[in-house]
């Protein structure tokens, strides 16, 4: 056990595992119930959800520190796991090594997902204020698109079933779940999880196009 904890493999792949969980899942779950207000409109949305966190106290700051870096840090491991890693899906193909594979690609698609919804909604915020004004009509316009919103759902549902499915996977790789059923057992509760969470985040996306928008165009 002191030669695994000295190798910083060991310790590197639990702190990408941790921080997976807590503060980037824990984030996911925050920001899947604060866009599911969508439904409420514009002024709420607007006013409610996007004004109270733009109030907070250092928010660049909580921004950098509690969201950005240690999502940069679980996304950078998480490609050298990939590039070292060894999922053959067609040469094993038990469920297990299945889900290996399909972790490691939802990652890579959430990359490309991320810098999407960063740059539609932060970066474009802070071009144009207009659109931090007025998110709800800025989303709501951009989904209003068949591809913009194929390209969220599609992204919401792998976010999920990487957190859920990272779930599972941590409380093996903390020896949470030790023995096969207690796997096969957990495993049920994340799937379940993972299906609530995937509802309230295709909520959320509805919410924006059947709730009444502000009448402000961007």
């Amino acid at each position: 056990m002191s030669a695994s904890i000295q190798n910083p493999h060991f310790l590197l792949r639990r702190l990408h595992s941790l921080l997976g969980l807590v503060p980037v899942g824990a984030f996911l779950i925050f920001h899947l119930w604060e866009n599911s207000q969508s439904r409420f409109g514009a002024t709420h949305y607007n006013e409610e959800v996007v004004g109270a966190l733009q109030g907070l106290n250092y928010l660049l700051l909580l921004e950098l520190f509690v969201i950005a870096l240690p999502l940069l840090f679980h996304a950078g491991y998480g490609l050298l796991i990939i590039r070292d890693g060894q999922a053959e899906p067609r040469r094993y193909g038990y469920l297990r090594n299945w889900l290996y594979w399909l972790q490691r690609i939802s990652g890579l698609a959430l990359i490309l997902f991320l810098l999407l919804h960063v740059g539609l909604t932060r970066i474009a915020g802070l071009v144009d204020p207009a659109i931090s004004a007025d998110l709800f009509g800025h989303m709501q316009q951009a989904l209003s698109q068949p591809l913009i919103f194929a390209l969220y759902l599609i992204g919401v549902l792998l976010a999920v079933f990487h957190l859920a499915n990272g779930i599972a996977t941590a409380a093996i790789v903390w020896g949470l779940t030790s023995r096969a059923e207690a796997q096969r057992r957990f495993g049920w509760f994340c799937a379940g999880l993972g299906l609530l969470l995937a509802a309230l985040g295709v909520h959320g996306l509805i919410g924006f196009l059947i709730a009444p928008g502000a009448g402000v165009t961007t």
